[in-house]
């Protein structure tokens, strides 16, 4: 077979695999509506990756025919069906799900309110290990119901951090890092290895309150004392029976045999997915209608220039909110923010227009699972600031650092020469370490920015700078105790902070509101053609590319506001 026919063939199985993608895509995204019986309940698999706004993933459009997990969709289903007549119960399957603890607080609280509708919510668990999360929504159902022969291990949460410094000297790599203060531990893998004592503090700071908080919760849902909660967590591993009689779950059923704890016998019942149900408009079970409130998307790593995947860019969020702004048709302004923080130009830049936003109309934020330095950073002029028990937040600090190869480069072989014109036009290379007086200058400049970030929070927040440096200096606190501390306004998710924004906006309480989400959803002529896609910040980009793109992030900013970050399996 000759090499054009192998190229043909090629490209022709390319070609295929992309419109097969389309049509899914083109399907799930824009297909009719389903006919709903008077008698269905909506069925929820919850697992894998869950985000505040699922980027396009052709993967599993293609080959698997749903899109990935979206809060915002799945608050949005669950508010439709809490309403909707023909929507009897939910169903929740649960598997692991990839996100931190306030997504599923989030979650929580969204199950909560569906069940003051007078609908019950059931949890079913087939298999689950390492599933202290999960089982902290399952606890919101109404029952829990694990597979006859199925393992239920919760066994408390928390992990190793890992230091690499060891290894780092081996291969002749040196992390110089400047930073603002001792709790701005962002670089301390690379530079320690182990716990400074302020790193361990923050940590089982954090750590214990969310431990708190979690057998608190789940000892008032399955009506146990903390202590018992506590020893069943020692305990850690049941399997079937042995977690009914411990009061984890309430039955353990076979599939087959859950439809008729639902309906009682002889009651038919249909099925309804949540990837069906999406193609539901609010609008025709009667909410989602009203003035408008804006709800923007601010999520990932804050740097200049326009969003990529999962990333927050100045450019991209400013021109959201400055349209939001002017918009005359929109009341109200919703911020929702998931971010540890980046480039700290950046997120003043969107701090400006927060601020710019605050003087026309009530800007509300909503902090996801984390909002800390450049996250809180952006967060700050708003009029309120909501974030849930477990949102990571505050980490009030500046960091600067960077990695020097001299000897990893002298065990390889590899010599340079310098030319340069400009005293420090190399002070960031990687071919030499940082002088004694570039350190010195560094430092000065971080700790600037320090002083301003200090001097924002003192001012957003009417606190005196003395007290916003001692609860500051990079901690991160949880949510609850950033309430305490008066870094936030209430404790809440994304309801709340439209319920806020509607008050704040003078809409009664009981009146709709519709919103308008940016990142808007992309028409069939972007998807196809690629036009704007950048800027809806729903591009996909593959794991090389992502990574290329957050390489020269890190190249193009200097100084960071950013979260302290660890590996930490739960």
């Amino acid at each position: 077979m000759k090499k054009g026919t192998y190229v043909l063939i090629i490209f022709l199985i390319f070609f295929f695999l992309i419109i097969a993608t389309m049509a899914s895509f083109v399907y799930l995204e824009f297909g009719k509506a389903p006919s709903i019986k008077a008698n269905s309940y909506l069925e929820l698999n919850l697992s894998g990756k869950l985000e505040e706004r699922a980027a396009v993933d052709f993967f599993s459009t293609l080959f698997l025919g749903k899109k990935p997990l979206s809060m915002y969709e799945i608050w949005m289903n669950i508010k439709k069906a809490r309403v909707d007549k023909r929507i009897k119960c939910l169903i929740l399957h649960l598997g692991y799900i990839q996100c931190d603890w306030a997504k599923i607080n989030e979650l929580r609280d969204i199950i909560l309110d569906f069940k003051e509708s007078g609908k019950k919510v059931y949890a079913v668990i087939d298999e689950a290990v390492d599933f202290d999360k999960e089982y902290y929504l399952a606890t919101a159902c109404n029952h829990i119901i694990l597979q006859p022969v199925g393992s239920l291990v919760i066994n408390g949460i928390g992990g190793y951090v890992p230091f690499f410094k060891r290894s780092l000297d081996k291969l002749g790599i040196e992390a110089e890092v400047e930073h603002v203060e001792e709790y701005k531990t962002a670089y301390n893998m690379f530079t320690e290895e182990g716990f400074t004592p302020a790193h361990r503090q923050m940590m089982e700071s954090l750590y214990g309150n969310i431990f708190s908080n979690y057998v608190k919760v789940i000892a008032q849902a399955r009506g146990k004392s903390e202590e018992e909660i506590k020893t069943i967590i020692n305990h850690g591993y049941f399997q079937g029976e042995n977690a009914k009689e411990s009061g984890l779950v309430d039955e353990c059923f076979y599939e087959d045999e859950i439809e008729n704890l639902i309906t009682g016998q002889g009651e038919k019942i249909s099925r309804i997915t949540h990837e069906q149900y999406l193609k539901i408009k609010p609008s025709s079970v009667g909410i989602n209608k009203g003035k408008k409130i804006a709800l923007i998307y601010g999520t990932g790593t804050i740097h200049t220039g326009e969003s990529m995947y999962n990333t927050m860019g100045s450019t991209t969020i400013a021109r959201w909110l400055k349209k939001a702004r002017k918009d005359r048709s929109v009341s109200a302004v919703v911020f929702r923010v998931d971010s540890p923080g980046g480039s700290v130009v950046a997120s003043d830049i969107i701090a400006r227009e927060v601020a710019l936003t605050k003087k026309e109309k009530p800007i509300i934020v909503s902090m996801s699972d984390v909002a800390g330095s450049g996250g809180y950073w952006v967060s700050l002029p708003a009029n309120k600031i909501i974030a849930q028990p477990q949102t990571l937040t505050g980490s009030i600090g500046v960091i600067f650092g960077k990695f020097n190869l001299v000897n990893l480069y002298k065990k390889l072989g590899i010599t340079s020469e310098r030319l340069i014109y400009g005293e420090r036009a190399d002070i960031f290379s990687p071919f030499r370490r940082l002088t004694p007086e570039e350190r010195s200058l560094l430092k000065k400049e971080i700790i600037w920015s320090y002083d301003k970030f200090l001097t924002k929070v003192s001012e957003n927040r009417n606190m005196g700078k003395e007290e916003v440096d001692r609860i500051g200096k990079g901690r991160v606190w949880t949510g609850s105790q950033a309430k305490e501390l008066g870094l936030i306004d209430e404790i809440g998710g994304l309801s709340r902070a439209i319920e806020l924004a509607k008050e704040m906006a003078g809409i009664p309480a009981g009146e709709g509101v519709k919103l308008v989400v940016w990142p808007k959803k992309i028409s069939l002529l972007d998807f196809l053609f690629g036009k704007k896609l950048v800027k809806s910040n729903l591009l996909y980009e593959s794991s090389l590319k992502k990574m290329i793109s957050a390489l020269e992030l890190f190249e193009r900013e200097t100084i960071w506001a950013i979260m302290p970050f660890w590996f930490a399996p739960e």
